[in-house]
C-alpha cells in the first residue's frame, strides 16, 4: 500500500491507465509461476548431462532421473491440503510471497549437490511451491482483477510459465548445472522482494471482516479513490457466498459445483495427456532420440521459444475467439501434430524406408504441436480454475484440482520415460491417443483429446464476462 500512497501524488494516473495496478500485481504473482516452471523444466537440459556422466554429480541413470518429476509431484500432493487451508487462514498474498522460499532452497541444493539424493531433496522442496502455484495464484488473480483485465492479462501466469521453460533451456544449453542454478536462484529473491508491495485480495480481507483494508486494497487495484459502488456490491457478494455451505462434500453434491469440477478436471486431463508435462521435462532428451541435423539443445530452444511466442499471442485472442472454440482447435491440432510424429517414428523404427531426407519432421511436428496446444490446452485450464467456482468452495476445488494435476504429472512423464526406453515410437503414439488395437480409439493407451473435448465442448463457456467468483452454473 506504500506504493499506492506514493504514486497517488501523480494525479495524471487517476483518469487514465487505471488497469495498470491490476496488471502490475498479476505480473508480480506471475514471477512465482516463472520461477516454478524453470524448476519444473530443469530436468530438460540437466538429464542429458547427468546420464552422460559428464557432470560433477555421480553417474545417474535415466530411470533414476525419471523420479525428478515424480518426487516433486508427490510433494505437491502432500502439501496441497495444507496450502488450501492456509490460503484462507493467512491470505493469498502471504502464501504467494512464501513460495519464493522453497524456490531458493531448491536452487541452492542443486548448486551444492554431489549426489542424486540431494537432487531428490531439492525436487521435494520445490514441489511445495507448486501447490501454491496451482491453488493460490489462480484464486488471487481471479479475485483482484476485473473480467476485462483478467481476460486480457490473466494469462500472464501461463506466459511466465512458458518463459521459465524457455529460459531454463537456453541457460542450461550453454552453462553447467551449478552455474544455471546460481543464475536462477536470483528469481525467487526478486519475487519475494516485489511481492511485499502487492495488496492482499479484497475478497480475502472481507472474508476476515477487514472492511477498511479491503476498501484500500480495492482503491489501489482500481486506481480510483471512489470505489464505493463496487465495494458495496463486493461486500454483499462475499457475505452471500461465505454464508453458503462450503464443505468438501458440497463440491460433489451440489450440481453446479460438480459440473464445474468435471469441466476443470477434464481440461487438466486433456492438457497433461497431450504430453504437456512430459515434453517439458524431457525436451532435450526427446530431440536427442529423434536425431537430425540440429543439436538437441538447439531444438529444445526452438521448441520452447515457439511455445513462449504462441502462448503470448494466444493470450491476446482468448476473449476474441472464445474459450470453447480454442479448446476444440487446440485438441484437434495436438492430435494432428502427434499423429505426424507417430507416423514418422513408426516408419523410422519399424520399416526399412530411408527417412534421412525427413529429419526435420520431428522438430516441425513438435512446433505444430506447441502452437496448437498453447492456443487452448496450455493456457485455458489455469485461467479458468479461478473463474469456475464460488468463493465458498474455491479453496476446496483448487485443492482437488491440484492433487489431480499432480497425479497426472507423475504418470505422464513416467509413461514417456518407460515408452522411450522400451518402445521408442510409442512415446508419441501414446500421447496422441489415437493408436489402439483394431484401430479403436477407445482402446488407445493414451487419451483421444479431440474426441473427448467434443463431449464437454458444450459445457465450456465461450467467454468469461462474470465477476471473479463466477460459477459454471452462472456462465
Amino acid at each position: 500500500m506504500v506504493v499506492f500512497n506514493i504514486l497517488k501524488l501523480y494525479r495524471g494516473f487517476d483518469k487514465q491507465n487505471r488497469d495498470w495496478p491490476q496488471i502490475y500485481v498479476i505480473l508480480l504473482a506471475s514471477l512465482g509461476g516463472f520461477s516454478s516452471c524453470a524448476l519444473f523444466s530443469w530436468p530438460s537440459p540437466s538429464i542429458p548431462i547427468l546420464i552422460s556422466n559428464s557432470s560433477y554429480i555421480e553417474y545417474v541413470t535415466l530411470e533414476e532421473a525419471s523420479y525428478f518429476s515424480i518426487i516433486s509431484s508427490i510433494s505437491t500432493i502432500v502439501a496441497t491440503p495444507l496450502v488450501a487451508i492456509l490460503m484462507n487462514a493467512i491470505g493469498r498474498k502471504k502464501m504467494i510471497t512464501f513460495m519464493a522460499i522453497p524456490h531458493m532452497l531448491s536452487w541452492i541444493l542443486i548448486a551444492v549437490a554431489r549426489n542424486i539424493i540431494c537432487l531428490y531433496v531439492s525436487r521435494a522442496i520445490y514441489g511445495i511451491s507448486d501447490a501454491i502455484l496451482y491453488c493460490v495464484i489462480p484464486t488471487y488473480v481471479s479475485e483482484i482483477a476485473t473480467p476485462k483485465v483478467r481476460g486480457s492479462w490473466g494469462n500472464l501466469i501461463m506466459i511466465s510459465v512458458f518463459l521459465g521453460q524457455f529460459l531454463i533451456n537456453v541457460v542450461g544449453a550453454y552453462y553447467d548445472i551449478i552455474t544455471t542454478a546460481l543464475v536462477f536462484v536470483t528469481l525467487p529473491i526478486v519475487h519475494f522482494a516485489l511481492m511485499l508491495s502487492a495488496p492482499e485480495s479484497p475478497y480475502f480481507l472481507l472474508m476476515k471482516n477487514k472492511e477498511t483494508h479491503a476498501e484500500e486494497s480495492l482503491k489501489y487495484l482500481r486506481w480510483n479513490e471512489n470505489v464505493k459502488e463496487e465495494f458495496t456490491l463486493l461486500v454483499k457478494d462475499v457475505q452471500r457466498q461465505t454464508s453458503e455451505s462450503g464443505t468438501l462434500m458440497d463440491l460433489f453434491i451440489i450440481e453446479t459445483n460438480r459440473k464445474a469440477l468435471s469441466i476443470a478436471l477434464a481440461m487438466r486431463m486433456f492438457q497433461q495427456f497431450s504430453g504437456f508435462s512430459a515434453f517439458a521435462v524431457y525436451t532435450q532428451y526427446m530431440f536427442s532420440l529423434a536425431g537430425g541435423n540440429l543439436l538437441a539443445s538447439d531444438c529444445a530452444i526452438i521448441f520452447t521459444g515457439v511455445s513462449l511466442l504462441a502462448g503470448t499471442l494466444s493470450s491476446l485472442v482468448v476473449d476474441k475467439f472464445g474459450r470453447r472454440p480454442l479448446m476444440v482447435f487446440s485438441n484437434l491440432g495436438c492430435t494432428i501434430a502427434l499423429s505426424i510424429e507417430s507416423i514418422y517414428f513408426l516408419i523410422m523404427h519399424e520399416t526399412n524406408l530411408n527417412v534421412s531426407d525427413f529429419t526435420w519432421v520431428p522438430l516441425a511436428g513438435m512446433v505444430l504441436y506447441i502452437i496448437t496446444s498453447t492456443a487452448g490446452l496450455g493456457i485455458l485450464p489455469s485461467l479458468m480454475v479461478g473463474e469456475l467456482f464460488s468463493a465458498s468452495i474455491k479453496s476446496k476445488a483448487v485443492g482437488v484440482l491440484s492433487i489431480f494435476f499432480s497425479f497426472c504429472t507423475i504418470f505422464v512423464p513416467k509413461l514417456f520415460q518407460l515408452l522411450s526406453t522400451n518402445f521408442h515410437i510409442l512415446v508419441f503414439v501414446a500421447m496422441d491417443g489415437r493408436y489402439g488395437e483394431s484401430g479403436d480409439v477407445n482402446s488407445a493407451p493414451g487419451v483421444d483429446n479431440n474426441a473427448w473435448t467434443m463431449d464437454i465442448g458444450g459445457s465450456v463457456p465461450y467467454h468469461n464476462n462474470n465477476p471473479s467468483n463466477s460459477q459454471i452454473g452462472k456462465t
